[in-house]
């Protein structure tokens, strides 16, 4: 069998169990980890192990892409719109997290490579799990309003925690190869180079797009751009994700077009990212997941807890309304995309750890995605803001 023909297995499997799990309520991420679970080399072996190692550079281009549309949600006049408000609450939710996750495993006797990296990934939240239930439901109301500016800077925060947690541990990992200040700065170096150099390339951006008009060209060129701005970051030891979020806040916030270039790139990437969901489930491998039992249980108890606990936090710093600050944090539970793509990261920065990593992500997905929208649902109910 050739890999164009396990890719068509992937593709039309992922959207046949993307439209079962819709009929119990579920988001089509959790059919896409199931069937690549199901069809996996853990599994039944239809797709080998082989071709879904060689799937990597799908995974490269989903997370660019997923990179790049999160940075349109950076426009600075909607911020000014939303206030402060919002922006608190995704800084307090995502870092207490961050906090909550990585202290708790420290104490329990786990590396603080891990821990570390564990922790930045669980600041990242499913705006489309939330998002799902607000619209299905119709809810309206001062909850709805704070949750839906939340979830759109959320991965925004979580990014650029993982982007210090990286360079950190690499520092850490390599301590002989660079000098104590060298070791300091590098963080703030990935950090600040990715930012600047992705905030060169929105500019360049916008360059072509005056002299071609058709969204063929344009398509065309999205995709060069996010390519050379991943190619970039990984040739010059940058973070590929900050860099390019950066590119796409840059470009939503200088070029009239930028709306139309997203409407682009939602219509290019279903397909990647199906592959890129189905492949992350292919290469969960069952027979670790003894093996990550209290890690596991620790991850998924010890995020809920940050998320819960910092949202309320930072709701109350900012005096927002009781409801918010009763039930917001309950909202944020759902994790999926940008925490898969960074688990695939975290896993290439210590290798010693990857099947754990990706196995303790892969398995939160699957309990967050399963048990997220269900509490999202009564969250918005209890604040009154779900009629019936």
């Amino acid at each position: 069998m050739n890999s164009l023909f396990y890719m068509s297995i992937m593709l039309l499997g992922g959207l046949l169990a993307g439209r079962l799990v819709k009929q119990i309520h579920l988001p089509n991420v959790t059919g896409y980890l199931l069937i690549g679970l199901l069809l996996g080399p853990f599994c039944l072996k239809v797709l080998p192990l082989d071709f879904i190692l060689n799937m990597r550079l799908a995974a490269d281009i989903a997370l660019a892409f997923i990179a790049f549309t999160i940075g349109a949600e950076f426009k600075l006049s909607y911020l000014k719109k939303v206030g402060l408000t919002p922006i608190m609450i995704a800084l307090f939710e995502a870092l207490a997290a961050v906090v909550a996750v990585t202290l708790g495993l420290l104490a329990f006797g786990f590396d603080l490579e891990l821990a570390l990296l564990l922790g930045a990934i669980a600041s990242a939240t499913a705006p489309a799990a939330t998002m799902m239930v607000v619209n299905q439901y119709k809810a309206k109301g001062p909850v709805t309003e704070t949750l839906i500016s939340v979830v759109a800077l959320d991965d925004a925060v979580a990014l650029m925690s993982f982007g210090f947690a990286t360079a950190a541990v690499s520092a850490m990992e390599g301590p002989g190869e660079a000098s104590l200040l060298m070791s300091i700065l590098s963080p703030f170096i990935e950090i600040g180079g990715s930012i600047i150099l992705g905030g060169l390339l929105g500019v360049l951006f916008t360059l072509p797009l005056k002299y071609f008009k058709k969204s063929s060209n344009r398509t065309i060129i999205m995709a060069g751009f996010v390519f050379l701005g991943s190619a970039l970051a990984s040739m010059l030891n940058l973070s590929p994700l900050l860099l390019c979020m950066c590119m796409g806040a840059m470009l939503t916030n200088i070029s009239s077009s930028a709306s139309s270039i997203m409407k682009l790139a939602d219509n290019i990437t279903p397909p990647i990212f199906l592959l890129f969901f189905v492949s992350s489930g292919a290469e969960l491998d069952l027979s670790v997941l003894g093996s990550i039992g209290l890690i596991g249980i620790l991850y998924i108890i010890l995020r809920v807890i940050g998320k819960i606990l910092g949202a309320s936090a930072g709701a109350c710093v900012m005096k927002a309304p009781t409801a918010v600050k009763k039930y917001i944090g309950f909202t944020l539970v759902p994790q999926a995309g940008v925490a898969i793509g960074l688990s695939l990261i975290a896993a290439q920065k210590l290798p010693t750890y990857g099947p754990t990593i990706r196995a303790v992500i892969l398995c939160g997905t699957l309990v967050y995605e399963l048990i997220g929208p269900a509490l999202t649902k009564v969250a918005l109910k209890k604040a009154g803001e779900i009629q019936g």
